[in-house]
Parts: C-alpha cells; sequence; structure tokens
C-alpha cells in the first residue's frame, strides 16, 4: 500500500526560493506532504520548539544546501539549518540533501548577485558543507536536477518497511489509481533524464571549439596576458599587459579583413601579426591565407574564431 510522508524541507531562505518551491512542488505532485521553515521566524525561542517539534512529526528531513550558511544564532553556535540537520541526525530521522554544485553557484553569483555566496561565516559553511556530503546527498545545477532527485529519493523511501507514515481511507479506495500515477511519475522520471542528457549533449557540441569546449578556449585566452610594446600606438595601453581576449575581441574587425605582413606593415599590425595571432593560432581560432601571385602571407580569423566570437557576443547579451 502506498505511504504518505511528511518531509521536512530545510535549506536558507532568501537564495533559495525557486529550489525550495521546485522541491515542495515534487514533493506534493509524489502524494507526499512537505513542511519547513516557511512556517516559522527565526530567533523566537517558541518557534524554535515549532521547528523541534515538527522534525520530530516529520517522516524524512530533506535539505537544499546552497552556497550560504544562513543566520548564526548565538546561543546555538551555528546557523539554523545547520541546527536543522543535526537535530534531525539526533532523531535519527532519514536524511537526504540536494547541494549546488559549484559550477552553478558561480553562475547563480554572476546572474542574481553575490549574497548568494557566504562571505561571514565561510570557513563554518566549509565545514558543514563537507559533512553533508559525507552523508546521503546529490548535486543539483537547476530546478530539473532537485524535482527528479526529489521523486527518485522519495520513490526509494517509500519502499522503506521501517517508515510508517501514513495512508487514508481514500488512497486505500484509489490504491490502483495511485499505483498508475507513480508508475507515470516514475515514466515521467526516465523521460526528463533523457531528456536531460540529449540537450546536454547537443549543447555540447553546438559550443564546441575545433573539438575544445568553450570553457577551455575563453579560460585560455582569459588567462594569457600579452605586454603592449612601449613604442604602440595606442598611447594609453603602450607598455601595459592586456589579456588575450581583451586583444582578440579589440581586433575582431581587422582580423576579420585580414593582416598581410607586407613590408611597410604598422607597428600595430606588427604586433598583432607576430605577437598575438600565434598565441591565436593554438585554438585555430586565426588561420593563415595564402595570397595568390603574391610572397606574404595573411592572417585572418578563422570559421573556428568566428564561432568562438559569435558564441561570446550571444552569451554575453544573454547576460
Amino acid at each position: 500500500m502506498e505511504k504518505k510522508f511528511q518531509v521536512f524541507v530545510s535549506s536558507t531562505f532568501t537564495d533559495l526560493q525557486e529550489e525550495r518551491q521546485a522541491a515542495v512542488s515534487s514533493i506534493l505532485n509524489a502524494g507526499h506532504i512537505p513542511a519547513g521553515m516557511e512556517l516559522f521566524k527565526a530567533g523566537d525561542e517558541s518557534q524554535k520548539e515549532t521547528i523541534k517539534r515538527w522534525i520530530e512529526e516529520s517522516d524524512i528531513y530533506m535539505l537544499i544546501l546552497g552556497g550560504r550558511y544562513g543566520t548564526v544564532d548565538n546561543d546555538l553556535g551555528k546557523s539554523y539549518t545547520h541546527w536543522e540537520y543535526e537535530y534531525a541526525g539526533e532523531l535519527g530521522k532519514p536524511r537526504f540533501s540536494i547541494v549546488i554544485e559549484e559550477n552553478a553557484l558561480e553562475e547563480k553569483a554572476r546572474i542574481i548577485g553575490s549574497h548568494v555566496m557566504e562571505r561571514e561565516n565561510y570557513p563554518q559553511y566549509k565545514k558543514f558543507r563537507e559533512e553533508v556530503l559525507s552523508k546521503i546527498s546529490k548535486f543539483f545545477s537547476d530546478l530539473k536536477d532537485i524535482k527528479i532527485t526529489v521523486l527518485e529519493s522519495l520513490k526509494e523511501y517509500e519502499r522503506d518497511s521501517s517508515l510508517a507514515g501514513w495512508i487514508s481511507g481514500k488512497d486505500i479506495e484509489n490504491h490502483k489509481k495511485i499505483l498508475k500515477e507513480n508508475h507515470d511519475l516514475l515514466f515521467e522520471v526516465t523521460k526528463l533524464r533523457k531528456e536531460n542528457e540529449v540537450l546536454n549533449e547537443k549543447l555540447k557540441i553546438k559550443n564546441e571549439i575545433d573539438g575544445f569546449s568553450y570553457e577551455e578556449v575563453i579560460n585560455y585566452l582569459q588567462e594569457t596576458e600579452i605586454r603592449i610594446p612601449d613604442d604602440f600606438p595606442l598611447q594609453n595601453v603602450a607598455g601595459e599587459s592586456m589579456s588575450l581576449l581583451s586583444l582578440l575581441l579589440t581586433y575582431k574587425e581587422l582580423l576579420l579583413i585580414g593582416i598581410e605582413n607586407i613590408s611597410n606593415m604598422t607597428k600595430g599590425r606588427k604586433f598583432i601579426f607576430f605577437k598575438v595571432a600565434p598565441k591565436l593560432m593554438v585554438f585555430n581560432l586565426v588561420e593563415k591565407v595564402k595570397v595568390t601571385g603574391k610572397t606574404y602571407q595573411r592572417l585572418q580569423l578563422s570559421k573556428t574564431g568566428i564561432k568562438f566570437i559569435t558564441i561570446y557576443e550571444t552569451r554575453k547579451d544573454i547576460e
């Protein structure tokens, strides 16, 4: 017979509202009962007792851990989220955690602000994250991951005979219907996972730069510094260092047309031709083009270079 569980959802609040909503929706869709911090006010001793009672009455404890440690209670010496996690452990409640991927956290901070990352109590946050990851936990990078993890985890707990839960009279009458709904949910989870894998593979292929990932290429361009000659025509940058990415974006129109190593090249063109272009060839962003009937060579953006700039500009517009 299908059991319903009360699931206590714990997390920091302001930075994980969408993630909590995704988890709560999945718990409800799976036919279970969510409970959590929306009902309480931090810092009120009577509310702490209420939270303890709700955790005690819940069948399962679920933690969503983002990039923040949360408000630290002076009496507890730790954040409320950390306290809830440990209290559930003391009670022997089944606990499972969903922890944000570091790359996803950095992207979240870039989009909505650095407040989603812990600053004041980072050592405590790091220790808490390590503690959580040493127990049953999975990573997430988007809301779909949370939904899938919640559904899969609850299905596993439903097979645990040691968890009582509760069964309503209506559920007993509609047992066959519930079984079908659960089967449909499992089918939907499998379908979502396959769709996610296909989309990720397509995106990976689409963003490949001559066999390398876009991230590998842009990291190389950002980390590679080139010193500008002291006699460079543009005095505001002469003698300074610029990243290879900045130089590529600054001179992309010139490279698109092409630079020829003719005898009367300007100092600026010589710098781009002999110092910048060779480093761009590492990822085939620039290519040599033979000029018919001429002894000189031309360096210009390759199709790979144009693709990289297109992806960069597209992502910049989205940001």
